[in-house]
C-alpha cells in the first residue's frame, strides 16, 4: 500500500524550522513519507511567522497559490505562530484550509488530518506549559548541524513583540533531555549544535541554568561546536559568561539583539536595560572571549523614534563594532503593547525607510572594515553545503563567518583549515590549506 505523502514549506525562524522538523518526525512516523513540493501531496503544511505584517501578508497569498497545487483529496493546514495569532479567523478567509495549528498542538496533528479527511475542519491554539514534544524524533534537514529548542515562549513581553502571544509562557525542558537529544545528534553524525530559545539564556529547569546547560552540552562526546540563538543582554550572568569562556566547544559568537542605542527608545520598547547596560554586557563578554564576534538585531521607526533617537542607534553601532547586524523597520502587530501607544507617535514609512537604508550602510561598513583586517588569516571552518555558485561551497568560521570556497560536495560535514583570501563586506572566500583531524573525544 501506498503510503501518503506530506509538504511543508516553512516562514520565519530557527525555532519554525525545528518545528517543521519536529512536525515531519511526527508524521514520518504516522505512516507518512515526506515530499519536496506541493504538487500531489496528501497533506500541505504551511508553518508560519508571525514576526511582522509582511511576512503574514507573504503567506496568506501563498496559501491562495497553493491551493492550485491541491488534489481533490489533499488536506491544506496552517501551523505555526500566525496560526496560534488568527485562529479560526484563518478558517473563515481561507475555505481550503482544514487546519489551523499553534506551536503547541503538534501531537494531534495525525488525528486532525484524519479527522479533516472526513470534512471536520478545526482550529487548536490551547498553550501546553508541559508540551516538550520529548518523544518526538526530529526529521532534521540539516546533517552538519542540529538545532536542539531548549525553551518555548518568553515572558520579557517587550512592548512591539507578538511572541509571548504566539508561543505562550517561558518554559524549559529538562537538562537531561537535552543532552540526550545532544547526544542522539551526535549519535546521527553531527558535532554542532545551535540551542534555541526566544530568550535563551535565561534557561532554567528549576535546578539547573543556562551555564550549567552549556557546560553539560558542550561536553558531550563527539561535540565540536555549541551555539545558542536569542539570548537577552540582561540574563548574561556572570556564571553564563564563565561558561561560554570556560567551555572550548561553545563557539567565538554571540547575537546579542540591542533594537535600538537609544535609552528613550528602550524604553518604550520595554527592553529592560539602557544603551550604557547593553554597552556593558557587550564588554564583559568581549573581555572574558578574546576575539568574540557580536551580531545583532535592530528595529528603526519604533513609535517615538526621533533623529536624535536614530543618530544614537548609528553612533551604538559604530561604537559596538558589530560583525553583522540583521535590521528591520518596525511593524506594528495587533494584541501587542505598542498599538496602545499614542498615534501621534508613529513613523512615516518613508521616513523609516530613509533610516533603515542609513542604519544598513553604517553597519555594512563597519563589517567590511572588520572582515578585511582578517583578510591572509587562517582558520578552522566547518563546510555545511553547496553554495549558490556552481562548484563551489559554503563554509562557517566558529565566529559565524561564511567563507566561500573551491570543493566537492562529499566534503560537507568535513572541518579543514583555510586560508581567507577576499572579502566581499559581507562573506570571505577562502583555499584550502589542510584538512583538520577530528578532536578527540571527550
Amino acid at each position: 500500500m501506498t503510503r501518503p505523502t506530506v509538504y511543508i514549506e516553512t516562514y520565519g525562524c530557527q525555532m519554525n524550522v525545528s518545528d517543521t522538523e519536529l512536525m515531519l518526525g511526527k508524521l514520518t512516523a504516522s505512516g507518512y513519507d515526506a515530499v519536496d513540493g506541493p504538487d500531489g501531496a496528501d497533506v500541505i503544511l504551511v508553518n508560519t511567522c508571525a514576526i511582522r505584517d509582511h511576512a503574514e501578508q507573504r503567506v496568506i497569498g501563498r496559501l491562495g497559490e497553493l491551493k492550485r497545487h491541491m488534489s481533490p483529496t489533499a488536506v491544506m493546514g496552517v501551523t505555526g505562530c500566525m496560526a496560534q495569532r488568527l485562529g479560526p479567523v484563518l478558517l473563515q478567509r481561507t475555505p481550503h484550509v482544514s487546519i489551523v495549528i499553534g506551536p503547541d498542538g503538534y501531537r494531534a496533528l495525525p488525528t486532525l488530518i484524519d479527522d479533516a479527511r472526513h470534512g471536520i475542519r478545526t482550529t487548536a491554539t490551547s498553550f501546553d506549559m508541559e508540551e516538550h514534544y520529548e518523544d518526538f524524533k526530529p526529521r532534521r534537514f540539516d546533517k552538519v548541524k542540529a538545532w536542539i529548542p531548549v525553551q518555548r515562549g518568553c515572558d520579557y513581553r517587550c512592548t512591539y513583540c507578538i511572541v509571548p502571544y504566539t508561543r505562550g509562557p517561558e518554559r524549559s525542558r529538562t537538562l537531561a533531555d537535552v543532552v540526550r537529544e545532544t547526544e542522539s545528534v551526535v549519535a546521527d553524525g553531527m558535532s554542532e549544535v545551535v540551542l534555541l530559545g526566544q530568550t535563551v539564556n535565561s534557561y532554567s529547569d528549576g535546578t539547573y541554568d543556562f551555564a550549567d546547560l552549556l557546560r553539560a552540552v558542550g561536553g558531550v562526546a563527539g561535540i565540536r561546536r555549541v551555539r545558542f540563538t536569542s539570548p537577552h543582554p540582561n540574563d548574561f550572568s556572570d556564571r553564563v559568561i564563565e561558561a561560554i569562556a570556560a567551555t572550548p566547544t561553545v563557539c567565538e559568537h554571540v547575537h546579542l539583539p540591542m533594537q535600538s542605542g537609544s535609552s528613550r527608545t528602550l524604553k518604550r520598547m520595554l527592553r529592560r536595560y539602557t544603551r550604557e547596560g547593553y554597552f556593558e554586557c557587550a564588554e564583559r563578554l568581549r573581555a572574558a572571549v578574546p576575539n568574540l564576534a557580536l551580531t545583532t538585531d535592530i528595529i528603526v521607526g519604533f513609535p517615538g523614534e526621533t533623529d536624535e533617537d536614530f543618530a544614537e542607534t548609528l553612533s551604538a553601532v559604530r561604537e559596538v563594532g558589530f560583525d553583522d547586524a540583521y535590521t528591520f523597520k518596525f511593524s506594528m502587530r495587533d494584541g501587542t503593547p505598542a498599538t496602545r501607544l499614542p498615534v501621534e507617535l508613529l513613523v512615516s514609512d518613508e521616513v523609516a525607510s530613509d533610516r533603515l537604508a542609513q542604519l544598513i550602510a553604517v553597519v555594512r561598513e563597519g563589517s567590511r572594515a572588520r572582515n578585511m583586517a582578517h583578510l591572509g588569516s587562517r582558520c578552522e571552518v566547518l563546510i555545511e553545503k553547496e553554495a549558490r555558485r556552481g562548484g563551489l561551497l559554503q563554509a562557517r568560521t566558529r565566529d559565524f563567518k561564511t567563507v566561500i570556497m573551491p570543493g566537492t560536495p562529499d566534503m560537507i560535514g568535513n572541518y579543514v583549515e583555510v586560508a581567507l583570501t577576499g572579502t566581499t563586506g559581507s562573506t570571505f572566500t577562502g583555499a584550502v590549506v589542510r584538512s583538520r583531524e577530528p578532536l578527540p573525544m571527550q
